[in-house]
């Protein structure tokens, strides 16, 4: 039982009991109104390709052939080590950056240093994945003369310039992809971690040093248990899941001789299939879909709790933390150099000619504007980047109406209802799209035409509203009573209610918005399967220009340049809130 005052006047709110449905919440046709965008989107981009891909797995012109075309498939040459290599990159990776991300969370917090350190490692982040390969291929590149980490390990190793290790060879050239993917990722889990630690109350620690407890303990009892183990099982998923996108790093980092060693399942798909739908390829794809979404279910039943989240009352301000030990402000700092090489690496290749840069080192050679002013005073790159924005922009725009419509229904929910939308949702946010590529290439042969701005469009926008969907449905619930109250006496209507909900998530809404941007922004899968010659977006432009890499490695670098610009300002400038939207709506 609550008072307020509605126009000068003291009015009685009885909100005890169940929740139930007030003049606010949209009437029941209201609501499949509201949902229905957001189900034919997955039912006819999403779950519709999922079934077609499971039924051609097991069929051959509509004639059953039960496990034949898995046989074929895993008895292929190499298929074993490509589910192999799979599975390390789902294990290991992820073990490395959750653990990294945690040290240098810990390392930078409270410090004067710490929130330069966390924005040097914030910037990999909003790369697309084909820069960061550019990148570190310009890093890894076989001549010495051209390629700094090459010409490092050589003096390290005491070898001969004619006898350097070859870190994009056969024997190396995983642990070169996991590095270049560790470099990009890692700035997201300190992240992650930094709001986590900064969420632990240091009174946890002085009950545990009450008690007797040392330094162990007060790790364990008043940090992990409470609140860093289930972040720290949401970091791995993440990354597990983001480790799908290794696609774009192979294609662009490793030469074509040693590809099939660096395959993984993601590449090997594409391979058999491209965007058509065929049995061996489809087979590999359910081998996939039920390893990442049987993967995702566990980590969120790992990490579970009751719907709606509990109600959690104002924590007063922290006290004051000690800053870390001198050594992991060292380790800090270091870690702040380190992913600095990479990025200066990028620039200084791109401010030298085609001659210069195909030829020596960017060390070797003065700097110049050639491959800029080649760039600006063509057409290409600009039309593309004015394509890709438009396609970003519009993506976005209807991505957040769609997911908006659907999440304030679905907020709303309790109980098994709830738990179970949640997991449909997440399961349809982490399915690849190369296993249903031929699939919804049939869809948008009936709807549209293949290879169109539309089409790619409404293929993006299919993929990024069940994450945006399942972020903004968790902001909602987790928005407070009062909060919920006073939006649903100043609207009139639903959709004012709406309004009103949505401006107290500004965090979410600009999370979902900014992610989503990027995520277009930096797309080449998408971009290579259903893109055309009228839809030619930024990631297949520069994964193109790739093929002749030293003769073209200033202007790709350029260019890449050019391309990383909007997308790094959008995610440094937005990082405070996409911080506090994730972590109130996303991570869970």
């Amino acid at each position: 039982m609550s008072q307020v005052r509605v126009l000068g006047e003291l009015a009685v709110l009885d909100d005890v009991g169940p929740a139930r449905r007030g003049r606010a919440y949209p009437a029941a046709g209201a609501t499949s109104a509201l949902l229905l965008p957001a189900a034919v989107l997955l039912g006819g981009l999403v779950l519709w390709p999922v079934l077609r891909t499971m039924h051609a797995s097991v069929t051959t012109d509509g004639r059953w052939v039960g496990a034949a075309h898995f046989r074929t498939a895993l008895a292929a040459p190499g298929t074993g080590a490509v589910v192999g290599r799979t599975l390390l990159w789902a294990l290991v990776v992820p073990a490395v950056v959750t653990a990294l991300g945690y040290l240098l969370a810990a390392a930078s917090r409270r410090s004067q240093e710490g929130g330069l350190v966390r924005l040097i490692l914030l910037v990999p982040v909003a790369l697309p994945l084909v820069v960061t390969g550019v990148t570190f291929r310009l890093m890894y590149d076989p001549d010495p003369s051209r390629g700094l980490a090459t010409l490092v390990a050589t003096r390290l190793i005491g070898r001969s310039i004619d006898d350097a290790p070859q870190l994009l060879g056969p024997g190396m050239v995983t642990v070169a992809l996991m590095s270049a993917f560790v470099w990009a990722w890692v700035g997201l889990a300190v992240l992650v971690f930094r709001s986590a630690l900064d969420a632990v109350p240091p009174s946890l620690a002085d009950a545990v040093r009450a008690y007797g407890g040392g330094r162990r303990h007060v790790l364990w009892d008043a940090q992990w248990r409470p609140l860093l183990l289930r972040t720290t099982a949401v970091v791995f998923a993440l990354v597990a899941v983001g480790t799908s996108r290794t696609f774009d790093l192979i294609l662009v980092m490793t030469p074509g001789s040693v590809r099939d060693e660096a395959s993984v399942l993601a590449l090997r798909i594409w391979q058999t299939s491209g965007g058509t739908t065929t049995g061996d390829g489809a087979a590999l794809g359910v081998v996939w879909l039920v390893a990442v979404v049987g993967g995702i279910m566990v980590a969120a039943l790992f990490v579970r709790q009751a719907w709606p989240p509990p109600r959690v009352e104002a924590a007063p301000e922290p006290g004051p933390v000690a800053p870390p030990r001198r050594v992991f402000r060292l380790l800090a700092a270091g870690a702040a150099i380190a992913w600095l090489v990479p990025l200066a690496v990028l620039v200084a290749t791109s401010a030298h000619g085609r001659v210069d840069a195909a030829a020596r080192g960017w060390w070797s050679a003065p700097p110049n504007a050639e491959s800029y002013r080649n760039l600006v005073t063509g057409t290409e790159l600009w039309r593309t980047l004015a394509f890709t924005l438009v396609l970003a922009t519009a993506v976005t725009a209807t991505v957040l109406v769609v997911a908006l419509l659907a999440a304030y229904p679905l907020a709303w929910l309790t109980g098994p209802a709830a738990q179970a939308t949640g997991l449909l949702l997440l399961a349809a946010s982490v399915v690849p799209i190369q296993v249903i590529a031929g699939p919804v290439n049939e869809v948008l042969g009936l709807v549209l035409s293949s290879g169109t701005a539309q089409g790619l469009a409404l293929v993006h926008v299919a993929l990024g509203v069940p994450f945006a969907v399942l972020v903004l449905r968790n902001a909602f619930a987790d928005l407070p009573v009062e909060q919920v109250r006073d939006a649903r006496l100043g609207g009139r209507r639903w959709w004012h209610t709406l309004r009103r909900l949505a401006r107290h998530n500004r965090s979410a809404v600009v999370a979902v918005g900014v992610l989503e941007f990027v995520q277009v922004w930096n797309d080449l899968v998408v971009g290579r399967l259903f893109g055309g010659p009228g839809a030619s977006p930024l990631g297949p432009f520069l994964a193109e220009q790739t093929r002749s890499f030293v003769s073209n490695s200033g202007a790709l670098a350029a260019s890449s340049v050019l391309a990383s610009v909007l997308p790094v300002l959008l995610v440094v400038l937005s990082r405070r809130h996409l911080v506090a939207g994730l972590v109130s709506g996303g991570v869970r």
